[in-house]
């Protein structure tokens, strides 16, 4: 298996990249950049020695094609996205990127015929507000979503559903809600992260929302991703990815139970994200087996752990907590 991974610049990409070297694999990077910044944060120089980098655009369709035949793709794992607030600033620019990226993806990978599987990152913003939804929402409930993002998310499962049915395409994609964890440093849902390093280094911080989010530790779901592309599997699926329901209050305090020295820094506000939160992920647990679930105490710990040792090498960067 020689996997193909669009946007592993970011968060999730990143971790996909730290578990594949670690497991011996030398994996392919396809985004915009060659700047490893968030892969420093968790890989040696010696393990992103072993990544190979390729610099271009999801919007360039030859160039997919080209980086899947000359180095032997047989899998992609497609993470390249503009997240919520960008979408919502420039909805062209997101559309570009989040669909006409991802149907390149699945292009290319009809052109080239090379393909054993895609996986690819849809989003929990497919579904509507949380009354909306009994608890948990089931797997097949309506997909209701009020944001450019989530539409353009819904657009891509049916696109890859289009493409296993004409092209025979397989592929599975996968709905995570609030990643969390070294590295997430962008977009809506990177608050708690950012509260969390807000704490290492004493600031105060809040958190611009309240109400309830399902935070996934970035670890498990990239070992997520990557179970998602090693069982055997035919067809076009999409499912939920959980992790643990908890209230902004209950993450303030768990980040304070693990630094107690930052009680009373951090805060948040009152409004629920208009996404359901509690989903279920049956489907998922079924079709790939048990993946791992991080405690929200300890992935926090981790992050702590990590961000300290980042801190004590003044490599910790704190710009985001000012935007």
């Amino acid at each position: 298996m020689t996997i193909l991974i669009t946007g592993a610049q970011g968060c999730i990409g990143s971790w996909v990249v730290k578990n594949l070297v670690e497991r011996g694999a030398r994996p392919v990077v396809y985004d915009l950049t060659r700047e490893p910044r968030r892969m420093r944060l968790i890989m040696s120089p010696e393990q992103i020695a072993q990544v190979t980098f390729l610099e271009d655009d999801v919007r360039d369709l030859e160039g997919l094609c080209r980086a899947i035949e000359e180095h032997d793709i047989t899998h992609i794992l497609h993470l390249a996205a503009l997240q919520v607030p960008a979408c919502r600033e420039n909805p062209v620019r997101g559309a570009l990127i989040n669909v006409i990226g991802t149907l390149n993806v699945f292009e290319a990978a009809k052109r080239t015929g090379c393909i054993q599987r895609i996986v690819y990152a849809s989003s929990c913003a497919v579904y509507g507000r949380p009354e909306e939804y009994p608890s948990p929402a089931p797997h097949e409930a309506l997909l209701t979503p009020h944001t450019h993002y989530g539409v353009f998310k819904v657009c891509n499962e049916g696109n890859a559903r289009v493409y296993w049915e004409e092209d025979g395409l397989s592929s599975i994609g996968l709905r995570p809600w609030t990643v969390y964890g070294p590295g997430r440093d962008q977009g809506l849902t990177s608050a708690p992260t950012k509260a969390v390093k807000a704490a290492v280094v004493g600031r105060e911080y809040r958190i611009p929302y309240g109400g309830y989010n399902d935070l996934q530790f970035v670890d498990d779901v990239a070992k997520s991703f990557l179970r998602c592309l090693e069982v055997p599997f035919e067809g076009a699926a999409v499912y939920n990815l959980r992790g643990q329901v908890v209230s902004m209050a209950e993450v303030i305090a768990t980040i304070e139970e693990v630094v107690p020295e930052a009680k009373g820094l951090l805060s948040h506000g009152q409004g629920q994200i208009p996404m359901a939160y509690d989903l279920d992920d049956t489907p998922l647990q079924r079709e790939v087996g048990d993946l791992p679930r991080t405690p929200l105490r300890e992935g926090i710990r981790q992050t702590v752990e990590v961000f300290r040792r980042l801190q004590a090498e003044g490599r910790l960067e704190t710009t985001e907590l000012e935007a």
